[in-house]
C-alpha cells in the first residue's frame, strides 16, 4: 500500500496547513497510518467564508461545466480505483472486496451526479386555470440554495461523501465537508481529484477535527442554507434541533428486518441473510439485524444459517478472501460485547459467535431474544443478527414495525397478495420484496421514517433537496 502521509485542509482551493495535528491509528493493525489536521474555529471559518464566496462561481457556471468536472471526477477515480480502495481499507478496516465495490458504487454515483446536472428543469403552471389567472404566463426553476454543510459518517467514507458533494456540485452549490474522524483520507482523496478536474476555488472545503466544535458551527451559521448529514439518531435530532430555517437531510439508524415467509424456498435466501448481516462487519445503516421466520421453517433457517455463518473467514481487510475484520475501534468493540451479555442475561442464547479473537468480533447470531434489550430495539452497527419466529404474517409486521427505527425493510414471499399487504403496513422508507433490506443503488431514493431520518438521497432525490423552486410569472395584460 501506498505510504500515507501527513494531510492538510482544502480551504479554497488551497491546501492549507493546520495548526494542529492528531494521529490516526488503523481499526486493524492499531498502527499509525497518517497525521490528521484538527481544525481551528478560525480555520473553519476561513472554509466557510471561502464557499460563501464562491457561491456566485458556482450558481452562474453551466450544467454542462458542472457534469464536465464530474464526469472528469469518475474517469480518474476510476483509473485509481485501486489505491481508493486500499486507502478505505487503511483507515476504516472494510475488507478490500467490500472496498472495491464501494469505489465502483462511488464512481457510478458521480456518473449519476454528472447526468442529472443537465436534468435539473422547471415546469410551465396553466395560472388560467384559476379564474383571474388568463392572459399570464408562468413557469418554475430550480436555483442553488447556495452553501451546503456536509457530515459524513465512517462506514462509507468514500460513496457517502459522494452523495453529498455530487449532487451538491450538479445543483451550482458549494459545500464545507466535515467527514468521520476515523475516515478522512477519502475525502482528501476525492478533494484532490476535484482539484484537478477543475472544480473553482471554494465550491469544496474539506474540514477535519473536533466533530462538536466543527460540527455545531457548520449547523449554527447562517451562510451555510442546508445540512446534509449521515450518522446517528442522537446527533441527527441535536442539528434538526439547532438548524433553525435551514433546509435538512438526516440520515440516521436502523435496525433494519427481514420477514420470511411460510413456503420461501431457504437455497438462494439464507447466503443473502447472511451477506446482508454480516458484511462490512454489520457497519452498515441497513445492515440486516433482525430476521422474523415462519415458525414452519424456523429451525431449518436457524441451522442453515448458522452453517453458513461460520463458513465466513476473519481476518485482515487486505486479504481478498477476508469476510469480516475489525469493528471501527475497541471501544466499539467492547460495547458490542456488553449488548451480547445483556441479551444473554434476559434469555437469549448465542448459536455462534459472541467472542473476539484477537481484534475481530466473531459474526453473532442470537435467539430468544427479549424486543426489549439493545440487540434488539438498538442500533448494534456489528456483526450480530437475532433471528426470531413469528405464526401468523400480521404478527411479523408488527413486530418489524415495533422500532423507533424505519429505514427499510425486507419480506420473502412467494405470495403476492402477502408481498403487497405487507408493503402496505410496513412503516418504513424503502420495502424490498424477496430481498434483504440492505440493497441500495445509488439513484434510488434512499431516506427513511421515525428516527432513521428525513428526506431523501439518491442524486435525482438529492437535487430537488438541494435546490430552491422559483415561481416566475409574466403578465401579458
Amino acid at each position: 500500500m501506498k505510504s500515507l502521509v501527513k494531510k492538510k485542509l482544502l480551504i479554497d482551493g488551497q491546501w492549507v496547513e493546520a495548526k494542529e495535528y492528531k494521529s490516526l491509528i488503523s481499526p486493524y493493525s492499531g498502527e499509525e497510518i497518517s497525521k490528521i489536521p484538527v481544525a481551528s474555529v478560525e480555520e473553519v471559518e476561513m472554509a466557510i467564508e471561502a464557499a460563501y464566496n464562491a457561491r456566485s462561481v458556482m450558481g452562474k457556471m453551466a450544467a454542462h461545466q458542472r457534469s464536465a468536472i464530474l464526469e472528469k471526477l469518475a474517469v480518474s477515480l476510476t483509473t485509481k480505483a485501486e489505491e481508493a480502495a486500499e486507502i478505505i481499507v487503511s483507515e476504516a478496516a472494510k475488507p478490500i472486496e467490500a472496498a472495491r465495490v464501494e469505489v465502483a458504487r462511488t464512481i457510478q454515483t458521480y456518473k449519476f451526479a454528472a447526468e442529472e446536472a443537465k436534468r435539473i428543469s422547471g415546469e410551465t403552471i396553466p395560472l388560467d386555470a384559476a379564474p383571474g389567472g388568463e392572459g399570464r404566463i408562468a413557469y418554475t426553476v430550480h436555483e442553488p440554495l447556495g452553501v451546503i454543510g456536509a457530515i459524513t459518517p465512517f462506514n462509507f467514507p468514500m460513496n457517502l461523501v459522494a452523495h453529498k458533494i455530487g449532487p451538491a456540485i450538479a445543483t451550482g452549490n458549494t459545500i464545507v465537508l466535515k467527514p468521520a474522524s476515523q475516515t478522512p483520507l477519502s475525502s482528501f482523496f476525492i478533494g484532490e481529484l476535484l482539484v484537478e478536474a477543475g472544480l473553482p476555488a471554494g465550491a469544496l472545503n474539506i474540514i477535519t477535527g473536533s466533530g462538536s466544535l466543527i460540527g455545531d458551527k457548520i449547523v449554527r451559521d447562517r451562510r451555510i442554507k442546508m445540512i446534509t448529514f449521515t450518522g446517528s439518531p442522537t446527533v441527527g435530532i441535536d442539528i434538526r434541533n439547532k438548524a433553525g430555517l435551514k433546509r435538512v437531510t438526516l440520515e440516521l439508524g436502523s435496525n433494519a428486518a427481514v420477514i420470511i415467509d411460510d413456503g420461501v424456498s431457504l437455497e438462494k435466501v439464507i447466503p443473502r441473510c447472511v451477506t446482508g448481516a454480516f458484511s462490512y462487519q454489520g457497519q452498515i445503516c441497513i445492515s440486516l439485524q433482525r430476521i422474523y421466520v415462519h415458525e414452519n421453517l424456523y429451525d431449518t433457517f436457524v441451522e442453515k444459517f448458522v452453517a453458513e455463518t461460520k463458513k465466513l473467514k476473519l481476518g485482515n481487510p487486505l486479504d481478498p478472501s477476508t469476510n469480516v475484520s475489525a469493528l471501527i475501534n475497541p471501544n466499539e468493540t467492547a460495547r458490542v460485547v456488553e449488548w451480547i451479555q445483556e441479551a444473554q442475561n434476559g434469555g437469549a442464547r448465542i448459536e455462534t459467535g459472541g467472542s473476539v479473537e484477537g481484534n475481530i468480533l466473531q459474526p453473532t447470531v442470537l435467539v430468544a431474544v427479549k424486543p426489549t434489550v439493545k440487540v434488539s430495539c438498538q442500533e448494534v452497527f456489528a456483526p450480530v443478527v437475532i433471528i426470531e419466529k413469528y405464526s401468523s404474517i400480521d404478527q411479523a409486521v408488527d413486530r418489524v414495525n415495533d422500532s423507533r427505527y424505519g429505514l427499510q425493510a425486507g419480506v420473502y414471499t412467494e405470495n403476492i397478495h402477502t408481498a403487497l399487504d405487507v408493503a402496505e403496513k410496513l412503516h418504513v422508507g424503502g420495502v424490498l420484496i424477496n430481498d434483504i433490506p440492505t440493497f441500495r443503488v445509488d439513484n434510488m431514493p434512499y431516506g427513511g421514517v421515525k428516527e432513521s431520518g428525513m428526506g431523501r438521497e439518491g442524486i435525482k432525490y438529492a437535487v430537488e433537496e438541494m435546490t430552491e423552486l422559483k415561481l416566475i410569472v409574466f403578465n401579458r395584460n
